[in-house]
């Protein structure tokens, strides 16, 4: 999942950034509401963390810009500005969730991974597929409830497949929503990332198929492969 930060003060932005990071999140900072804007019309995010006291253009213009184009796009608004006022304008105008600084990063996380479940209309914390389970809270997999270790990026392509298991994702909108926007990326990264997926899951389900590569297309999960589980 890709998150745009939108913060001006550089240690609370780096803060958040490489905090997210570890989270498995691809993040993005923007530190005035000029920059989030040219960011959120040329890269597909699912999330935006938005401050409202921003230099050039102010969270509260920026969340109205956002909503006349991309009611879809979730956005929470991470303020200093606590009055019970300011959240029923934030809300009003169209964000999501209001949390007020200061705040514990944990919950931050929660509200995000929250929001994005909503978006994918996604509800269990641990969804599905045949034997082969994810807990998005803990960012773990599980085959027949054994775990199986896998790097972040590896988790993040899984997650991305499970949240859109009824459609095909081609390699550029895994990289889209799974890697940085200056990330330096070869041609090949998503299919080295989804090779090693695949040789990790292969030591729990054997030579059964769980990711499907269409050629030209794209990376979808099988639909069979919950069907002959159940054989």
């Amino acid at each position: 999942m890709k998150i745009l930060v939108v913060e001006d003060e550089m240690s609370m932005q780096k803060a958040l950034c490489n905090g997210l990071r570890k989270y498995g999140y691809a993040v993005d900072p923007a530190n005035d509401g000029e920059l989030a804007l040219e960011l959120i019309e040329i890269n597909p995010y699912d999330a935006v963390v938005l401050d409202l006291n921003l230099p050039k253009i102010d969270g509260i213009e920026v969340l109205k810009e956002i909503r006349k184009t991309k009611w879809e796009l979730k956005v929470l608004i991470l303020s200093a500005r606590a009055e019970v006022e300011d959240k029923i304008t934030g809300l009003d105008i169209g964000a999501n969730d209001y949390i007020s600084k200061p705040f514990h990063f944990k919950e931050l996380e929660a509200r995000i991974r929250a929001l994005l479940r909503r978006q994918f209309i996604q509800k269990e914390t641990v969804p599905s597929h045949g034997d082969v389970k994810i807990d998005t809270a803990f960012k773990c997999v599980f085959v027949n409830e054994q775990k199986v270790e896998l790097t972040r990026k590896e988790y993040a392509i899984l997650e991305y497949l499970f949240m859109n298991k009824d459609r095909i994702v081609s390699s550029e909108e895994l990289i889209e929503h799974i890697w940085n926007s200056e990330a330096d990326l070869f041609s090949n990264s998503i299919k080295v990332h989804i090779n090693s997926l695949k040789k990790k899951l292969a030591e729990y389900i054997g030579n059964k198929e769980l990711i499907k590569n269409t050629r030209g297309v794209g990376y979808s999960l099988r639909k069979e492969y919950a069907d002959e589980i159940i054989k």
